[in-house]
């Protein structure tokens, strides 16, 4: 299996040699962004005969599916279909081979209670290692016909060039261009659809522009006094009553702690522009062999943990009284992945969500993001250590976590920490149909034109974190809501609208309200309208025709041949 995997790797290594400097390279479709829709775009290009290159500004393929996201957020698995499902199946043949467990008993994993969502019997796996997905999708890619250029970053200033509304081109800093007919960003930030001038929104709808509940501030839905739970904002992911924010505590003048804002948050249902927190998620192992133990950052500050200590030391009884769900005393959500290595997400008031640090990241110069980038990189490493080893946190808490830490055999070359920023939300596309709050609720009517389906629930993480009335800390953005089942998303929430280009696709940052996209942003829906997109493309090109006037018929029988799943039984 090594050898297997070894030329599995030279073979994508060579697909990913860059053009040489200032060579203009044409293609049929030309996609920019290697995200889990990217690598599924390019799939299904190959596979309807099309020349395609998948350029990723990054040396980072597969985005957060390679990048440590390896709990799949599912909803429903029964609508998830085509190049998405294959890939998962993908996942499930690479645990089937007994050399592919090499800290783990397969049997014990499996008989996990904390595991959960993989299970014996099914025909695909759905949790799995950074390395596993990087495999798969290497083999899945080298049986294409794909042009794969990594580390060349989109000239986001003049490098889009168009002639009758349609892009004939696109350049990257380093001056190699791609010509195509169609293109399509697959990008988490939306920057190629940026750069072509395709409307978008960053931020915070306000309610009363779609009929919705969700959107907008959220910061007075639930008051622990009362237990009035009106739509289960503000209850999960928040600080304990009564911890303090000021440095001194008491006292105003001495100023505010590190990552509160000034002045509330805003009134409650009105739009902003502020974005949900990221995070970098995690690959632990509690093998001592494969451990490496959390360090401490050589700029590490202890004020900026201070509002984690308060949280502790606020509890007035038993700490494990102070949390909702999960580990009663750890922030964190440690789900379980094979070989003893977890994926390791944000959970409770101060975790690692960076609340409130990722404002303006949307349309933020590629220098202002490797700095937010990094920002959260120590601020994470920093919180971890804290965790494991201050003496201010309860022993409780570093007995456990000091037990876990970055795997040695993932991510090497960055000591564990894997190089791809959570970027939960950043543009999303205004388009001619918006979904909205109400399509996740099945409150619309059925669209006609459905290119895939999502089905986990509404959610936003914090946003922001501030001062209440009380005169304690609070965070404020979260909401987590139900969707009754599976719903559909049309294909004019992946096109821009008539008008704009008519030759690109947008397959990530959707058309669709920041509560919609709260539930459409799981990896497998992003493979999903990848492929739908891909598919798209190939028939507007088929018939010479704007991506916008692709016939659904035509485009709907291609889809359910290709086994994608475009209604709910």
């Amino acid at each position: 299996m090594k050898n297997y995997l070894l030329t599995l790797c030279f073979v994508f290594s060579a697909l990913a040699l860059p053009p040489v400097q200032g060579q203009n390279q044409s293609f049929d479709i030309v996609i920019y962004g290697g995200t889990s829709a990217g690598v599924a775009a390019a799939i299904q290009s190959s596979r309807m005969g099309k020349s395609v290159v998948l350029i990723e500004p990054s040396n980072h393929v597969g985005g957060l599916t390679t990048g440590g996201l390896g709990a799949t957020d599912i909803g429903n698995k029964q609508a998830i279909g085509g190049i998405s499902r294959e890939f998962y199946q993908g996942i499930k043949s690479y645990y089937d081979n007994p050399d592919n467990w090499n800290w783990q008993e397969r049997s014990d994993y499996f008989t996990r209670p904390d595991q959960g969502r993989s299970k014996e019997g099914e025909d695909a796996m759905w949790t799995f290692e950074p390395s596993a997905a990087k495999a798969v999708y290497e083999q899945m890619m080298a049986a294409e016909k794909i042009t794969l250029v990594t580390g060349k970053r989109l000239d986001r200033s003049n490098g889009v060039k168009s002639q009758n509304n349609r892009i004939s081109s696109i350049t990257m800093e380093s001056g190699e261009t791609f010509s195509g007919k169609i293109f399509m960003d697959a990008t988490y930030e939306g920057d190629l659809m940026a750069a072509a001038g395709v409307s978008y929104m960053v931020g915070r709808e306000a309610n009363s522009e779609f009929g919705e509940t969700l959107n907008g501030v959220q910061a007075n839905y639930y008051n622990r006094t009362l237990k009035n739970n009106v739509s289960r904002n503000a209850i999960h992911h928040n600080f304990i009553p009564g911890v303090d924010p000021y440095v001194e505590k008491g006292n105003p003048s001495s100023g505010l702690l590190p990552f509160i804002i000034e002045g509330g948050p805003g009134i409650d249902g009105t739009a902003d522009n502020k974005l949900q927190a990221y995070c970098y998620r995690m690959t632990l192992t509690d093998h001592p062999d494969n451990r490496i133990p959390f360090e401490k950052p050589d700029n590490y500050k202890e004020l900026e943990y201070e509002l984690l200590f308060r949280n502790y030391e606020a509890a007035t009884g038993p700490l494990e009284e102070m949390y909702h769900y999960g580990d009663p005393l750890v922030p964190w959500i440690n789900t379980p992945m094979p070989n003893r290595k977890t994926d390791t997400n944000n959970q409770k008031g101060f975790s690692t969500d960076f609340v409130g640090q990722n404002h303006g990241f949307a349309d933020a110069s590629y220098e202002e993001r490797e700095a937010i980038a990094q920002r959260h990189l120590e601020y994470q490493q920093g919180l971890m250590w804290t965790l494991a080893y201050h003496p201010r946190i309860p022993q409780k808490v570093r007995d456990v976590v000091s037990k876990w830490g970055m795997a040695k055999d993932e991510f090497d070359q960055r000591n564990g920490w894997t190089p791809q920023l959570y970027i939960r939300e950043a543009r999303r596309m205004r388009s001619d149909y918006v979904v909205t709050q109400r399509d996740c609720e099945g409150l619309e009517p059925p669209v006609e034109d459905v290119v895939g389906l999502a089905a986990y629930g509404m959610d936003s993480h914090m946003v922001q974190r501030y001062v209440d009335h009380n005169g304690y800390v609070q965070n404020e953005g979260n909401f987590e809501a139900h969707v009754p089942e599976p719903y559909p998303i049309p294909y004019r929430a992946i096109v821009p609208k008539k008008g704009e280009k008519e030759n690109l696709l947008v397959p990530v940052c959707v058309s669709s309200t920041h509560v919609a996209f709260g539930s459409i942003r799981m990896e497998p829906v992003f493979m999903v309208l990848g492929q739908s997109a891909a598919t798209a493309a190939s028939l507007a090109i088929d018939q010479n025709i704007p991506v916008q006037e692709v016939s659904y018929g035509d485009l709907k029988d291609k889809l359910l041949n290709d086994n994608q799943i475009l209604a709910h039984e």
